[in-house]
């Protein structure tokens, strides 16, 4: 099968920034006893009033991109607290911060995505006492990984279904390089198209951070591996995470060396990350009856397309989201416990690019190099020890 990798883009709720400690949900009333109150006002008391975040105030481009001092967040009874020490750099935060996606209120947290120790627990006897909380085996003093938004700051205050512990084994580091595009990665081709042996798949960007895991993932399958990138030294990174053939688009007919080794036939599923302007011939790489995997506009959004277009060949087109392959904790247990352990197993290496400082400059640049082309691998912001 042929796959072609692209970007990912995730729907996510921001955290919302304390003004005052008070509930702002609709919460079971049983979650909000006195007892838990009194509880909620000690776990506050224990930490810092204020945070560092990184931060916008309107949406633009990277000008927009701030330190500030914030109100600790807010600590539900079902939430967990978790002290922050890497944050994964993604598409997602350039999207927001530009208004692609919408925005409820400002000042506006950026990230979503990182790596910390728990330093608090949810207090609501209901959650304590659910068995898929109990199956996270969460502990003050866990190492946790977190798919959430708001995640570039000191502290975070997140549900506790946000969290996926991870194993002693694996670096803070690596967790939050990890965890977005390895949860992607497994989900899309699992649920999205079923990788198999002796599928070919096609990766666009296959040198990038999703595109890695993309080729080691589907390699470990027993797919035939086809990529694209940009440069040589690019080229050979891709093959050493698992890539057979890298088509190199700058310099090469994309569309003819793809149907040049399928011997015409097209490949079975292409994964593509760059849109616009990948997105027209994806129709001429695919094969009669394969997936055309839509996961990201690095290039620019799909235009829109007639229906009859899928006709040709029976072509079927997802444009997934992660988010809604890890709803229920079953799907998030078995997603995650995958993951980490194809990490700890080194099935799939995480190639960290470069690590930024937690800083309005450093997320600038990390946004700024993300979008540039030029990068390899993940990108992560150091944000404390």
């Amino acid at each position: 099968m042929t796959l072609i990798i692209t970007e990912l883009c995730h729907t996510i709720r921001p955290i919302t920034i304390l003004r005052s400690f008070r509930p702002t949900h609709s919460w079971p009333l049983k979650a909000y006893n006195s007892r838990s109150l009194r509880l909620q006002k000690r776990k506050m008391s224990s930490f810092p009033s204020t945070i560092e975040a990184i931060t916008i105030a309107k949406t633009g481009d990277v000008d927009v991109i701030e330190k500030t001092t914030q109100p600790f967040p807010e600590i539900s009874p079902e939430s967990i607290v978790v002290k922050v020490e890497y944050g994964g750099v993604n598409f997602i935060d350039t999207y927001f911060r530009k208004g692609l996606y919408p925005i409820t209120s400002f000042p506006f947290i950026v990230g979503r995505e990182a790596a910390g120790t728990v330093v608090a627990l949810p207090t609501s006897q209901d959650v304590l006492n659910s068995e898929a909380y109990k199956k996270k085996g969460l502990q003050v003093g866990s190492k946790v990984a977190l798919y959430h938004a708001g995640t570039f700051a000191t502290y975070v205050s997140v549900p506790w279904s946000s969290a996926y512990p991870f194993p002693s084994s694996i670096p803070a580091r690596t967790a939050s390089a990890a965890l977005t595009q390895g949860l992607t990665t497994n989900t899309f081709m699992t649920e999205t198209y079923n990788v198999k042996k002796g599928d070919t798949v096609l990766i666009h960007t296959v040198a990038g951070g999703l595109g890695l895991i993309f080729a080691q993932y589907a390699k470990h399958r027993g797919a035939i591996v086809i990529g694209t990138t940009s440069t040589k030294e690019k080229a050979e990174l891709a093959k050493k995470h698992g890539a057979d053939h890298v088509i190199l688009y700058r310099d090469e007919d994309t569309v003819a060396r793809v149907l040049e080794l399928t011997n015409g036939e097209g490949v079975d599923v292409v994964y593509d990350g760059v849109g616009k302007d990948t997105f027209e011939s994806d129709f001429k790489m695919i094969k009669r009856k394969g997936t055309i995997v839509s996961v990201g506009n690095a290039s620019g959004a799909v235009p829109p397309f007639p229906p009859m277009k899928l006709t040709e060949k029976n072509v079927r087109i997802a444009r997934p989201t992660m988010g809604n392959y890890v709803v229920t904790p079953e799907e998030q247990q078995h997603y995650g416990n995958e993951l980490w352990d194809f990490v700890a197993k080194g099935v799939l290496k995480i190639n960290i690019f470069k690590d930024y400082e937690f800083s309005a400059d450093g997320v600038k640049q990390a946004q700024t190099d993300l979008v540039g082309g030029k990068t390899t691998g993940k990108l992560v912001v150091k944000i404390a020890d």
